[in-house]
């Protein structure tokens, strides 16, 4: 007979050897467990007394949610992790937009193992590490931790993280759904149509639930007026009943559950991290009739059939401590980083382009507030704190003891003029740090319910909300309320280019960044990111020429603000259509500073469309690839699609493969499309079928400027029309 302490290690193995399926485990330790047993899994372990103290203590353990030690279930141990793990010291990776530039789903499900590794040595077995939001404007405070503007390339990145991570500990997806503001997360609410819902916002969360997606954490706003945590059209309707999604909901953290059993019945599993509402009122609410048993075990099933499921098939030999921060890890860091930094602009300084520095080169002049800094990123949920880092500064002299580099912050304008007018080559670091863009923890409008009878009304409630509003104005981060840089940076700039011609400009950031009021001036420009622990070396690697700069926009970056969508981050109701970003540009004749997707490299290749086909299951294409330059190099085929008989045509990425060749190689490279993009969703029936248009296809090295040589779209059999249908392609 087994033994209480191990009845969850007993299920786990029954699983393991086929015994029992995971459904049937779970209801096996369901029989054993007493009312208040199951209603603990429901929600976070710790008592609400500790919320004042949860950032403090993400940092250092994992939140528990659901454990039951008389039967040895673990329960859901939490960290977070976007960039890395967020408890003790830990490997910090580039930001997941910085990943997104890479364009190398291989890459970034390295990233997905090594967090995973990471995150299960540190006791921890559920991650939420990948964050799938649509960046509708680069403006949104937490733009550094999603994957860019386009779907397709957000649902490759999202899935390979996914797989990654989940080979050991359980990977949750966030925030589902339209969550892309920051200010007002906790109140705004979305109103969106059938098309855009499903054609645009939710793919990419379709892709990573394909993927294995143990978990799904729903997001705080509300959408078509209802907050998600009690949103079933589209926790229960679209994730469970379209989707066939089998994992569980958590709730974002405290302040995302506004009805304990409306959000049971919703289909949110988990209130997470505290006892807070559930706590207080579902034994009643289950004892009274109110809530039905049967509502309670469905949600019970799902939590243990997904952690039974998971302990039974993960990695079986656990990571040691070794594992955190280790020279492998650190490694694929800064790979990461080499392979995300972008080159956007390259000209010739006399003979030869600035970059990569002369290998002459005897002195430089590093100017800039952020040449010296650790600049990781924000300080919000997923802030990771690695044993060590690396500054641009540090990056450049270890890469070039025997060059003489000079540095100011270039607060003294008079200052950094004359040191850039001494060097060979002056480097200008400038961009965006946590108090400019990141998690806004505090804000002003948000639902206090939560904490009890004692706030959620009266005098008290009022001196809370009084509070919270005070708060707002002092917490780092937030949404960016410009998209250009600070004035003092941009008069940086004017001042150093103006003393020496040979001038490199770096910025630092998590999302566009306008460059109109100098760009011109500037021969080279690249893009650095939060380049993580190891960023400062990688950069160093790219401004040298040991390294290719690898990285491609997952954004557009336009030349005026005005061209993106309208943006006010104190909006309490927003819409959402399908214009945004690259697509919003192209449908109203706007040319773009940079397109998606673009990106140079230190030698020229070459792109042609040999053969394609494509049905609404999918397709491929196969390109030849030449490097016609005289040095390695890498791209990123990038093959789109659009309806050219419309005057505008707005170009929908199909799909991507990065590739290098040597010098003077060629190769024929295949390249797996989405036909998603060119389909339509019937909101009665959910089928899909081929969208009406005259549809061609372009190879291409970014989002196309013009459709000339574009080739009629083939299908794989038959014709390709808005008769041929696909019940299971997408969202």
């Amino acid at each position: 007979m087994t033994a209480p302490g191990e009845a969850f290690d007993q299920a786990v193995q029954a699983v393991r050897t086929g015994g029992l399926t995971a459904d049937e485990a779970a209801d096996q330790l369901i029989d054993r467990m007493t009312d208040g047993e199951i209603l603990g899994l429901l929600d976070g372990d710790s008592p609400r007394v500790l919320l004042p103290f949860i950032p403090a203590l993400l940092g250092r353990r994992p939140f528990v949610a659901g454990a039951v030690p008389r039967l040895g279930i673990p329960g859901i141990r939490f960290s977070d992790g976007g960039r890395g793990v967020v408890i003790g010291a830990s490997t910090a990776f580039p930001v997941t937009i910085a990943r997104a530039a890479t364009w190398d789903p291989s890459l970034e499900e390295r990233v997905g193992v090594a967090i995973g590794l990471e995150t299960r040595a540190r006791g921890a077995n559920y991650s939420a590490s990948v964050c799938v939001n649509l960046l509708r404007h680069p403006g949104w405070g937490r733009a550094q931790e999603c994957y860019g503007e386009d779907p397709v390339l957000t649902g490759h990145m999202g899935s390979a993280i996914t797989r990654g991570v989940r080979l050991h500990v359980m990977a949750c997806v966030k925030h589902f759904a339209l969550n892309s503001m920051e200010n007002e997360r906790f109140e705004v609410d979305v109103a969106v149509d059938e098309h855009a819902l499903h054609e645009v916002y939710l793919p990419h969360f379709k892709a990573v639930v394909d993927a294995g997606a143990d978990s799904v954490m729903s997001s705080y706003n509300r959408v078509r007026g209802e907050y998600m945590d009690l949103n079933r059209a589209l926790l229960t309707d679209v994730l469970r009943q379209e989707w066939d999604f089998s994992g569980f909901v958590t709730s974002d953290w405290v302040f995302g559950t506004h009805d304990a059993v409306v959000s049971l019945e919703a289909g949110m599993d988990v209130e997470m991290p505290l006892r807070l509402l559930r706590a207080r009122e579902l034994p009643a609410a289950l004892g009274n009739g109110e809530l039905a048993r049967a509502t309670v075990l469905q949600s019970a099933r799902r939590i243990l059939r997904t952690c039974v499921l998971h302990a039974a098939t993960r990695e079986p030999s656990a990571p040691t401590a070794a594992v955190i921060a280790s020279q492998t890890h650190r490694a694929l860091a800064r790979r990461v980083a080499e392979e995300s930094i972008v080159l956007l602009k390259n000209a010739s300084v006399g003979e030869a382009p600035l970059l990569p520095l002369a290998p002459t080169t005897r002195h430089l002049a590093v100017i800039g507030r952020l040449a010296a800094s650790a600049n990781l990123g924000d300080h919000g949920s997923s802030r990771v704190r690695p044993p060590s880092t690396v500054s641009p500064l540090q990056g450049l002299r270890e890469a070039l003891p025997g060059v003489l580099i000079t540095t100011t912050t270039g607060r003294n304008e008079q200052r950094a003029a004359a040191m850039a007018a001494a060097a060979e080559t002056a480097i200008v670091v400038v961009g965006l740090d946590q108090h400019d863009e990141g998690e806004s923890v505090v804000t002003g409008g948000v639902d206090v319910g939560v904490l009890g009878r004692t706030f959620g009304s009266g005098p008290l409630r009022r001196v809370f909300i009084g509070l919270a509003h005070l708060a707002s104005r002092f917490v780092r981060g937030g949404d960016r309320s410009s998209l250009n840089l600070r004035p003092s940076d941009e008069r940086l700039i004017h001042t150093v280019v103006a003393a020496n011609p040979r001038t490199v400009v770096v910025l630092v950031g998590g999302s566009a960044i306008l460059t109109e009021n100098w760009r011109d001036r500037v021969p080279a420009l690249l893009i650095a990111w939060y380049g993580g622990m190891e960023g400062g070396r990688a950069l160093a690697s790219v401004l040298t020429g040991s390294e290719e700069p690898g990285g491609r926009l997952p954004f557009v970056l336009p030349t005026d603000a005005a061209h993106l969508p309208f943006f006010d981050s104190a909006a309490k109701s927003v819409v959402y259509d399908d214009q945004w970003g690259q697509r919003l540009l192209d449908g109203e004749g706007h040319r773009p500073a940079f397109p998606f997707g673009f990106g140079l490299g230190y030698t020229t290749i070459e792109h042609r469309l040999l053969d394609h086909s494509l049905d609404t299951a999918g397709g491929h294409a196969d390109v030849l690839v030449t490097n016609n330059g005289d040095r390695k190099g890498s791209t990123v085929i990038q093959i789109y699609a659009a309806d050219v008989s419309s005057r505008n045509p707005v170009a929908q990425l199909l799909g991507f493969k990065k590739v290098s060749l040597l010098p003077g190689a060629e190769m024929t490279v295949r390249v797996v499309l989405d036909a998603g993009p060119t389909l339509q969703r019937d909101p009665t029936t959910r089928r899909w079928s081929a969208r009406p248009g005259e549809w061609a296809l372009l190879a291409s090295q970014h989002s196309p400027d013009g459709w000339e040589n574009a080739v009629p779209l083939r299908p794989a059999d038959g014709q390709y029309t808005d008769e041929d249908t696909s019940d299971d392609h997408r969202a």
